[in-house]
């Protein structure tokens, strides 16, 4: 993706200006430590999950393997905009680079498209492990299981590839000011000083169909498991299944009922904080929520989660009592 000299040759403009939040000083010292308190849970409830995963035997299966690799995209997915965020609050110019801005678009769409993707591969196994019981364990191997996760991150790295070559080429004369935290493709789009109908048509057909597509999939996937649930003899079994899906079905609508408001409508009004609202939640307490919501609706990973806590605090008091001695 050559975008490191584009700024230069297609037009005038060599940084834009993310306005993010306007407001008063104060105001943006508050909205500081907010977004850096919601930052640093995020990093840690996902934090732990993967340590869960990684550390505990009874947790290497398909099923935690997605979660543990959806809880690493969720930290770089919030790594992609929150730093940059927080910069920008205490900073006067609130400037980012050309190439910058170029490299953010790309990761935070790329993390956008690899969630749709690990969402749907989330759901395709709990549909296949509810309805098809049996066959679960001859089928989904480990093998397959890691030729599953290596093709979600592979596919959503590649999947927003074209439209953002395509937007960096644009001619960006000025003004360079977006009205956003984030530099997203269309504001970009409204501040190139050419029409651009491919790259607004590829952007905007490549987000709905991973959007629409990896929706529909997971609906239906669910639907199945619904079904299937229901024809279940024992009550402590489907309540089982019903929490274990209830809690994915959850990080779905939570994350898709937003996405679809800024990238599946784009005809729609939107008042100029509307985009930011939005964008706050899937790209913010979407990732806050995902450990929440999963480790408090299953017993395995609370139990998990336990142990990791267990080991952290003996590490604490092994690392304290060296301290002493030393001293």
């Amino acid at each position: 993706m050559n975008i490191s000299g584009s700024g230069f040759s297609s037009g005038s403009v060599s940084e834009f200006i993310l306005l993010g939040f306007p407001c008063s000083r104060e105001i943006q010292l508050m909205l500081f430590m907010v977004f850096s308190i919601v930052y640093l849970l995020t990093l840690m409830g996902n934090g732990a999950i993967i340590c869960a995963v990684c550390w505990d035997q009874h947790l290497h299966t398909p099923m935690y393997v997605l979660l543990g690799n959806f809880a690493f995209l969720e930290i770089w997915y919030v790594n992609s905009t929150v730093p940059n965020t927080l910069v920008n609050f205490l900073s006067e110019t609130k400037s980012i680079s050309f190439t910058g801005c170029f490299l953010q678009l790309y990761f935070f769409f790329s993390m956008g498209s690899t969630e749709c993707f690990f969402l749907s591969a989330m759901a395709f196994d709990r549909y296949f492990a509810i309805c098809h019981p049996l066959h679960y364990a001859i089928v989904m191997t480990g093998q397959r299981c890691f030729n599953l996760v290596v093709s979600c991150w592979v596919c959503g790295f590649l999947w927003y590839l074209v439209p953002v070559i395509l937007i960096s080429q644009l001619p960006f004369c000025g003004p360079n000011v977006i009205d956003h935290f984030v530099c997203d493709s269309g504001p970009l789009l409204t501040l190139s000083c050419a029409p651009a109908p491919m790259s607004k048509l590829t952007s905007y057909t490549l987000s709905s169909l991973v959007i629409l597509l990896s929706f529909l999939f997971i609906l239906i996937s669910y639907a199945l498991v619904l079904l299937a649930v229901l024809q279940l003899p024992s009550a402590s079994s489907r309540q089982k299944a019903f929490s274990t899906c209830g809690s994915h079905l959850a990080v779905v609508l939570l994350f898709y009922g937003t996405i679809m408001v800024m990238h599946v409508s784009p005809g729609s009004s939107h008042s100029t904080l509307m985009p930011k609202i939005m964008t706050l939640f899937y790209a913010m307490v979407t990732p806050l929520f995902n450990p929440l919501i999963y480790s408090l609706r299953n017993k395995e990973m609370k139990s998990a989660l336990w142990k990791v806590l267990e080991k952290l605090k003996i590490s604490l008091n092994i690392f304290g009592s060296r301290s002493r001695s030393v001293e």
